[in-house]
């Protein structure tokens, strides 16, 4: 019986013990020693370079966290999964990790068509995700225009995008004429077209021509007769580097000379250079930006990943947003001193952060108030050719 109660006793101060542990480590991160985030990129699908630079950016954001000790004493463990750039590859991949895994922190997906499933899917579930890459507003902004609570992104949207293209159109390449190619079915490309479209008009431009074509399209001589026909200033092409490739290449067998333009889905090792030579896009960070914390963090990368060569890789802005999409996530759970998503989401919306692509602030839809830059193909490499400041 003495024992049984001196049992009792030692029970009961175990139970006591457990829970207060439990409520600190709901307060500091309640993973114990691990705090755990998922990384959805594009690993296969049609632009898995994407994916990789995401991950990669991301994986050393982390590795830096955890040398110096992880965010609030805990070590920060990724788990990745392949979103693949598509729909409902992407919301299995959310579904996956936040119902089988308990993970509550996104960082991706990559693609706009992509992140806006994920962002309803995640805000329903109270899950924090931070896109790095994902432009289209309605990542972050629901059908009715109320911001999604636990979505947020660490890049400009396409309507900045759209009018920076346009406004660099006009006064520095001075065109006045302008003919778009875009692919209807994807949120992204229709979102850059419309933006571009408008603040072209509305500075003064006239559209001579507009074509759609289809994701799985690899002929485009009908819509590139048209445009030569109507022989524009300039061709705007927002569509992810896949396509591209083919239509700048078919352009320059048709002995079609005018610059194209397009945005940050141009970004990518596998643009070819030959094909695009000419071309301006809109990015969100240069690799030859001066900046101390832009070279440190080029340095960090290349000494991390090499090429095919063995040779430093040199980041690509997917790269550089997942890096600041990484850190801003990991400096708001820092600062709040929880992992619980309600308390985290308002850490977020406060953050003032000076991240590789920026100094970093949101605006009351958790979009980044952030420059943009110019970026110029050329002579085989892409160069840097100016910053614009919203």
């Amino acid at each position: 019986m003495r024992a049984s109660k001196i049992m009792s006793v030692f029970f009961a101060a175990s139970l006591a013990l457990t829970a207060c542990s439990g409520a600190l480590g709901g307060a500091l991160g309640g993973g114990g020693n691990e705090l755990k985030v998922a990384i959805l990129a594009p690993l296969t699908g049609p632009v898995p370079t994407f994916g990789v630079s995401t991950r990669d950016g991301a994986l050393l954001a982390i590795d830096e966290w955890n040398a110096k000790g992880g965010v609030n004493g805990q070590k920060v463990v990724a788990q990745v999964e392949d979103s693949q750039c598509t729909p409902d590859p992407a919301l299995n991949a959310a579904k996956k990790v936040v119902e089988q895994d308990g993970i509550k922190f996104i960082i991706g997906e990559v693609c706009s068509n992509a992140s806006i499933p994920i962002s309803d899917y995640a805000n329903s579930k109270k899950v924090i995700q931070i896109s790095p890459t994902s432009t289209n507003p309605s990542v972050t902004v629901d059908a009715n225009g109320k911001v999604k609570d636990y979505i947020f992104r660490a890049c400009f949207i396409d309507p900045f995008q759209g009018q920076v293209g346009a406004n660099f159109a006009l006064h520095s390449l001075k065109a006045k004429t302008a003919f778009i190619m875009e692919d209807q079915a994807n949120d992204y490309v229709k979102g850059l077209a419309d933006y571009f479209e408008k603040a072209f008009v509305a500075g003064g431009g006239k559209i001579v021509g507009k074509e759609n074509y289809t994701s799985k399209d690899t002929d485009f001589s009908a819509i590139l007769a048209k445009v030569a026909d109507a022989k524009p200033d300039v061709i705007y092409l927002p569509d992810y580097y896949n396509i591209v490739n083919l239509v700048t290449k078919q352009a320059k067998e048709k002995g079609i000379t005018t610059p194209f333009m397009g945005g940050d889905g141009w970004d990518s090792p596998d643009l070819d250079l030959k094909s695009a030579d000419g071309g301006y896009y809109t990015n969100h960070y240069s690799a030859e930006d001066t900046r101390p914390e832009v070279q440190a963090f080029v340095k960090a990368y290349g000494a991390k990943y090499k090429d095919e060569k063995q040779q430093p890789k040199v980041p690509d802005a997917l790269a550089a947003l997942a890096y600041d999409a990484t850190n801003i996530l990991l400096t708001a759970i820092q600062n709040a001193h929880s992992t619980d998503p309600s308390v985290v989401k308002d850490s977020l919306a406060k953050i003032s952060f000076s991240g590789i692509s920026g100094k970093i602030t949101y605006d009351q839809f958790h979009n980044p108030v952030k420059s943009a830059t110019i970026l110029q193909v050329k002579d085989g490499k892409v160069s840097f050719n100016s910053i614009v400041n919203p």
